[in-house]
C-alpha cells in the first residue's frame, strides 16, 4: 500500500518517529505506517504542537521528520 511503501521510505532515509494528530481521514494511514517497526508514533494534541514538534526533531537530529494530519 501508499502507506506501507511511505513508511518504509521514511525508515530507509533514517526517521525513527512520526508525529500525528490521528483524525478520521488518516487512520489508515496511520495503520499502515505502524506496521514498519523502524517508526515510532508520537501522538500530538494539535496540528500546531504536532508541526512545531517534527521540525525541532527535524533541527535537533540534522535528518528528516514526518508529520501526518489530517489538515494542515
Amino acid at each position: 500500500t501508499i502507506g506501507n511503501y511511505l513508511a518504509r521510505r521514511l525508515a530507509d532515509a533514517g526517521t525513527r518517529q512520526f508525529f500525528t494528530v490521528p483524525g478520521d481521514f488518516n487512520l489508515a494511514l496511520l495503520d499502515e505506517m505502524l506496521k514498519e517497526k523502524r517508526l515510532a508514533m508520537i501522538g500530538c494534541c494539535n496540528e500546531l504542537n504536532a508541526g512545531y514538534a517534527a521540525d525541532g526533531n527535524a533541527r535537533a537530529s540534522h535528518g528528516l521528520s514526518a508529520l501526518v494530519v489530517t489538515y494542515m
